[in-house]
């Protein structure tokens, strides 16, 4: 009896996805932990202003020179990527946010406070950078699922970091109080940092040496020219316009409301991790490839409106992490399917730029949503931020709409001209 020889190209296509999964299990790992860090100081944000004497326009200026610094930080480091690699602009990234926390938690003064998340939002470029990774090493009909994978670690993140960090906090012994999770942040950062040198292999080729760098910004062209990317990268900016707002403010109102402290943000946000984590893990794929990724984002934009203008009007303070969970599960089914689309409509050799461009346009609304959002909130009324993020989710609902309609002709043309 003879061994039958087998087919090497089967063999290698059955050991691909053994290849694939510990990659995707350590991006898991570096991406929750690094989500876990930026949970646990965002909502004490807020109040950390607040301990340097800060006003509220103030403390949204913080949360929008964080996005500055994103707006040029993410397209330069997603096509850096493209270019050198995945895994050395990972840990460059990573360590950049560890060195910010540490700046920020010894800052004398609020300006310099905005200095340092300036820093640390030109750092922070690994979001376009992991979703490149994730576009690299999987097939497009099974991207939103695995975007929806990473974005279960960006949920499982908020569970743990708004939750240990509102434990962490002790607004009695004053600025000390909110310096210890700032501290606890970094030293994750510095774990994570590790993660990436130990375990990360690389999945993209090296560029040639010789080959002309592309220039900054220089993929801008390309998105707008793209009718599905440049209709999704408008999702993207209407959609975080509102979105930022709300989040900057969120401390603010509900201490103006039922007068709740770091301590009750925090854990309001761990109820958002929970529902995001489940809903991206278990949901978000499964109705990407029943209903098609543009109709399932629409649904989540609207969808996170609904929970915005929930929380308004209810009428208690627990309703209030009720709606909250209502709304993730909007922003759970949403971000997911925007890269996905994105990465579906680019070339191999442009998804971190095309990445990037999305977390760019992600930046610049979350430069412009805290600062309107401050100046609302302050001098119009405590709910406006939120009524006016539901109602930007109506125009973003209607381009997504457009994107899925752009994307099906796309995809229709492609079939035509191969059968030709």
């Amino acid at each position: 009896m003879t061994d039958t020889p087998s087919d090497p190209a089967a063999s290698a296509k059955s050991q691909e996805p053994k290849r694939q999964a510990p990659a995707l299990a350590v991006l898991f790992a570096v991406v929750f932990i690094n989500l876990v860090g930026f949970g646990l100081v965002v909502p004490l944000l807020p109040f950390f202003g607040q301990s340097l004497k800060a006003e509220a326009w103030q403390v949204a200026l913080m949360f929008s020179a964080y996005s500055l610094g994103q707006f040029f930080g993410e397209p330069f480091w997603g096509r850096l990527s493209d270019r050198i690699g995945r895994k050395p602009v990972l840990l460059i990234t990573v360590l950049a946010n560890a060195v910010g926390y540490l700046a920020l938690a010894f800052v004398p003064n609020i300006w310099l406070a905005v200095a340092v998340r300036l820093f640390t939002g030109l750092g922070a470029g690994n979001i376009s950078t992991v979703q490149g990774y994730v576009a690299d090493i999987t097939p497009p009909e099974k991207r939103a699922a695995r975007m929806g994978m990473i974005g279960a670690a960006f949920g499982m993140g908020f569970i743990v970091g708004p939750g240990l960090g509102g434990l962490m906090v002790h607004p009695d012994l004053g600025r000390l109080g909110y310096q210890l999770p700032i501290f606890a942040a970094a030293g994750l950062c510095l774990l994570a940092g590790l993660g990436v040198v130990v375990f990360l292999k690389e999945s993209l080729a090296r560029a040639d040496p010789g080959a002309p760098r592309p220039p900054f910004l220089g993929g801008v062209r390309d998105a707008m020219a793209n009718p599905v990317i440049s209709r999704v990268l408008l999702v993207t900016l209407i959609y975080m316009a509102g979105f930022s707002g709300m989040e900057s403010t969120f401390g603010l109102w509900v201490e103006a409301r039922y007068g709740w402290g770091a301590r009750e943000v925090g854990l309001s946000f761990m109820a958002v991790g929970v529902v995001s984590v489940i809903c991206q893990s278990l949901v978000t794929g499964r109705l990407a490839r029943r209903f098609g990724e543009s109709r399932v984002l629409a649904c989540g934009c609207l969808l996170f409106g609904v929970g915005l203008v929930g929380q308004v009007l209810a009428p208690v303070a627990w309703a209030v992490p009720v709606m909250m969970a209502v709304g993730a599960f909007g922003m759970a089914i949403t971000m997911p399917n925007i890269s996905a689309l994105i990465s579906r409509s680019s070339p191999p050799d442009q998804q971190g730029a095309m990445l990037g461009l999305n977390m760019a346009a992600s930046s610049g609304a979350r430069i412009v949503g805290p600062i309107v959002a401050g100046a609302v909130f302050s001098g119009v009324g405590h709910d406006w931020p939120m009524l006016i993020g539901a109602l930007l989710t109506v125009p973003a609902a209607v381009a997504a709409v457009n994107a899925g309609r752009a994307f099906r002709r796309r995809q229709a043309g492609i079939a035509r001209s191969t059968t030709t």
